[in-house]
């Protein structure tokens, strides 16, 4: 920009910048190229797309082995969020969810440190899952059913033990065998498998 006019500003910026030492005006252009440069660094957390289809690849062979590993044991598949889920797609479909969800509502319970707490959500669990005619009945023998009943005059994170484990036993018993033979259980395998295939033949 140019002005020939008294007091015009670009002439006066012009006079300023003209008047700054040199080593002034260096400092400013490597300032403007560090700037340009972090302008352009990748946001934390973003990589590249050939490390992201690693991780992508990584994740998915870590998940084909986990789907493997539930037929191992029913502690394997509880051990595994999305086995928990998927064994809880199955047992919709046989309407018995309740049996899994009373399990897991024992193990958050046994993490409540309050007693206040633990008071109410035992009284809680056991109107929803434990006492006759309960909306979502668990099937346990009517001895469990009052032992339990009388843990919750002193509630503790024990007072569910016994019927925890003997709803655990007839999952493990009877409805884990049947998922593991399930259409959904054997279709994750053969996807697992052929991925693994997959792998192997790209090695």
């Amino acid at each position: 920009m140019s002005c020939w006019m008294p007091g015009c500003p670009a002439l006066s910026m012009c006079r300023g910048l003209a008047a700054l030492p040199i080593t002034c005006l260096e400092r400013a252009k490597d300032l403007k190229t560090r700037l340009g440069i972090v302008l352009h660094k990748p946001e934390p957390g973003h990589t590249t797309g050939s490390s992201s289809k690693l991780q992508l690849g990584s994740r998915r062979r870590d998940s084909s082995r986990e789907v493997l590993e539930w037929r191992e044991s029913f502690d394997q598949l509880l051990k595994s969020k999305s086995g928990v889920n998927a064994f809880h797609t199955f047992l919709k479909t046989e309407f018995s969810e309740e049996n899994l969800d009373f399990w897991l509502a024992c193990e958050d319970f046994k993490k409540t440190r309050s007693k206040t707490k633990l008071a109410s959500k035992a009284n809680r669990i056991f109107e929803e899952f434990v006492q006759n005619e309960a909306p979502r009945e668990v099937n346990i023998d009517h001895e469990t059913r009052e032992i339990t009943r009388k843990n919750l005059s002193g509630a503790t994170s024990a007072c569910f033990n016994e019927a925890q484990a003997k709803t655990r036993t007839l999952m493990e018993k009877d409805s884990y065998p049947r998922f593991l033979k399930s259409a959904s259980y054997q279709d994750m395998t053969k996807q697992a498998a052929s991925r693994g295939t997959s792998k192997r033949s790209h090695t």
